[in-house]
């Protein structure tokens, strides 16, 4: 299907959540100059793209070109989906949730016995003892 084949009918999509967590989408919708609607459909498009069938993908190494070139990509496809977009809004376009990716890494590691968290030494370590 063609972009020019595509229904751009709008239709509503309900969905419920605590809260605190509206108002924290609320909250960082008007930082981003956004409406609700405007950050949770950026929001959800952006967090696509990092799940391919079989669940979250890990981007292969690439070379600095390659990745220019994908970030080049991702901007141009969120630029035609919602112009204008201002610094922030692209930026959150293109760098997803990372805190939730960092969260469920982190978990994951340290379920594997690969790191922990040390109070003495103020933050996560390899479980090896190694840290850099």
């Amino acid at each position: 299907m063609g972009e020019s084949d595509r229904d751009t009918a709008r239709t509503v999509v309900q969905t419920y959540v605590p809260a605190y967590q509206r108002d924290q989408w609320d909250e960082h919708a008007e930082q981003l100059g956004m409406s609700r609607s405007e950050f949770v459909r950026s929001m959800v498009q952006a967090g696509r793209r990092e799940f391919g069938p079989e669940g979250p993908e890990t981007a292969p190494a690439a070379s600095n070109g390659e990745s220019q070139e994908s970030l080049d990509d991702q901007v141009r496809e969120e630029l035609a989906a919602s112009a204008p977009l201002s610094w922030d809004a692209l930026l959150a376009a293109v760098t997803g949730d990372i805190e939730s990716q960092l969260e469920t890494t982190l978990q994951r590691l340290q379920e594997n016995d690969e790191l922990r968290y040390s109070g003495r030494q103020g933050g996560y370590v390899l479980e090896d003892g190694e840290s850099a």
